[in-house]
């Protein structure tokens, strides 16, 4: 079976889909996937042994004839039987439609149902269960499964060698300084300020357990100033995602905007506490069981991750 899934959105809504994917993968083991994502967001698929296929396609820039022409060839030439999408646009459903693709799945809310052999209610609050609510359509049903990577062994040998390099074999607490998932604008940082008094307030009170920035092509701006402020801080910079997840994996506590490094965290495992504006953390974090949840989110009053106080986010992590 082929089974193509158009998936629009950040590195973040990438890693939301990966349940999704897993359990397509459980239900059709000899299924040929592919997936046809934004450009930038390409990259998530580096810790993925799921998908075969990475097609790229601009969803939310500017598009030409041949963009379309050149997609829906591909999609034709492929012969794929089943069609998911969580884009509900006329223009996917239209695409999806002169396709030929047999099954074609969408949610309700799309305008243009006609386009569709399938549609799903979109009921679910977060944002991973949503998107496997889309398998019900193909049957495929039960609750959906924990967010789950693969990070490539070179990844994992580059991490341990800079960790060995740095002198963190014995635990951290990773910072990222970058914006919030979606949103490269100044106003979604945290400002430097409050990461230098989280920065200081982790030293005086954890004084054995580093504290390291993690520094990516999303945070370049944030980490050289706070470099520049701060001449002891140790400084992770990693150049693609499998090194991203490598280093996410040996941290003791991430402390995150809402992020695909959030998202990563989430699906190692480690303890997370997320810093969330424009989105409400019950949307990209998994649903909180028993008193020790692993991954904890601050909602900004104002949506702005930048008013969020620091003694807020400090309370969360000595009182919470």
């Amino acid at each position: 079976m082929r089974i193509l899934a158009l998936v629009p959105g950040s590195i973040s809504h990438q890693l939301l889909f990966f349940p999704a994917l897993d359990d397509i993968k459980r239900a059709y083991p000899n299924a040929e996937i592919a997936v046809v994502v934004e450009p930038k967001s390409a990259p998530a698929y580096r810790v993925s042994k799921i998908v075969d296929t990475v097609i790229p396609f601009p969803f939310a820039g500017a598009k030409s004839p041949s963009d379309w022409a050149n997609l829906l060839g591909t999609i034709r030439d492929r012969e794929y039987e089943v069609a998911i999408t969580t884009d509900t646009r006329w223009s996917t459903g239209l695409l999806l439609w002169l396709s030929g693709v047999p099954t074609r799945i969408t949610y309700s809310s799309t305008g243009t149902p006609w386009f569709f052999t399938a549609t799903v209610p979109e009921k679910a609050e977060y944002r991973a269960e949503r998107y496997h609510d889309l398998l019900s359509a193909i049957k495929i049903n039960g609750a959906t499964p924990e967010p789950a990577i693969n990070v490539p062994e070179g990844d994992i040998a580059w991490a341990n060698a800079l960790r060995d390099r740095l002198k963190l074999k014995d635990g951290y607490v990773l910072m990222y300084p970058g914006p919030e998932a979606g949103d490269s604008s100044q106003s979604a940082d945290y400002p430097v300020a409050s990461w230098q008094k989280l920065i200081q307030d982790f030293r005086d009170k954890q004084p054995q357990l580093p504290v390291v920035l993690l520094q990516t092509n999303h945070s370049t701006e944030q980490a050289n100033a706070l470099k520049n402020l701060d001449s002891q801080l140790i400084v992770a910079m990693a150049e693609n995602l499998g090194q991203t997840a490598a280093i996410i994996a040996g941290a003791d506590l991430v402390l995150t905007p809402n992020s695909y490094i959030m998202q990563l965290s989430v699906a190692l495992k480690v303890f997370t506490l997320a810093l969330f504006g424009a989105h409400k953390p019950q949307e990209m974090l998994p649903p909180v069981e028993g008193e020790e949840a692993r991954f904890l989110g601050i909602a900004s009053d104002t949506s702005r991750v930048a008013d969020i106080q620091p003694e807020a986010v400090l309370q969360k992590v000595w009182g919470g």
